[in-house]
């Protein structure tokens, strides 16, 4: 599985008493003694449970790398430049026009083929592969940004432009105009939107199984083949998938309440 599956079994190992599924606490382990969901060698706990956290890993490092870009293609959406916003439309356009799918697809073999004839160009005849975990991130990252970037301009959009001027005012300057006054009122306005493409990242992650990596719907699916329980195991990740869900909305209205502070202080 490479490197960066190797760290996760690692981490697994070390943290393995947290885990919710398979830890001395966790629901397989109380549960699923004796099925087949049961943890070891008897049942498919442990593979499961490797499913969730490289599923949670995958979403939480796309994440950022999504708001970023997406931040940077709001800023070039607003940009005075024309060409700048004309690049930043091409960009949304193309990859909220492509299915995500499909994107996976291109970036995952289009970077073999790249990666691969540039080595060929300098000499390097081997083979070339990219690690599955990083492609997709990578995919989900850009189909991501393309959306978080629409709901970042519209909140750009929503902010009067008096408030970069009474920054310019106080003598603040751009950057931090910025940072001190635009972001956190970009933050507010944009978070109702970004939670929803969250809960949509979150099932997006399901595509990697696509590309050999072990996710909750690829351990699931190997499961289902060799036990011959397809219906018992799918619900298994309907339940997994429905609980991260559950969780993040948890979180989400914490985050949400957290920008909203300065509204209820008034």
């Amino acid at each position: 599985m490479g490197g960066i599956s190797s760290a996760f079994a690692s981490l697994g190992a070390f943290f393995g008493m947290f885990d919710p599924l398979c830890g001395p606490v966790g629901i397989f382990t109380l549960l699923g003694e004796g099925t087949l969901v049961s943890c070891g060698d008897a049942g498919w706990g442990d593979e499961i449970a490797f499913g969730v956290a490289v599923t949670t890993a995958l979403a939480l490092a796309t994440l950022p790398l999504g708001l970023l870009i997406g931040f940077l293609v709001a800023l070039a959406g607003q940009s005075e430049e024309k060409s700048l916003r004309l690049a930043a439309g091409i960009y949304t356009t193309i990859f909220r026009g492509l299915p995500e799918l499909l994107t996976l697809f291109i970036v995952y073999y289009g970077m073999q083929i790249l990666i691969q004839s540039v080595l060929g160009f300098v000499g390097y005849d081997g083979r070339v592969e990219i690690n599955a975990f990083l492609a997709g991130m990578i995919a989900l990252a850009v189909v991501n940004s393309a959306y978080s970037g629409e709901v970042m301009l519209s909140a750009f959009r929503a902010i009067p432009k008096g408030q970069y001027e009474a920054g310019d005012a106080l003598g603040l300057g751009r950057g931090r105009t910025m940072v001190l006054v635009i972001l956190p009122q970009l933050v507010r306005i944009a978070l109702p939107g970004l939670v929803n493409l969250w809960m949509i990242l979150l099932k997006d992650t399901s595509y990697v199984s696509i590309i050999g990596l072990s996710d909750i719907l690829r351990q699931t699916g190997v499961a289902a083949k060799v036990s011959k329980e397809a219906f018992f195991f799918y619900m298994i990740a309907c339940g997994l998938y429905l609980a991260l869900a559950i969780l993040s909305s948890f979180a989400l209205r914490f985050i949400d309440r957290w920008s909203r502070r300065s509204e209820a202080s008034r």
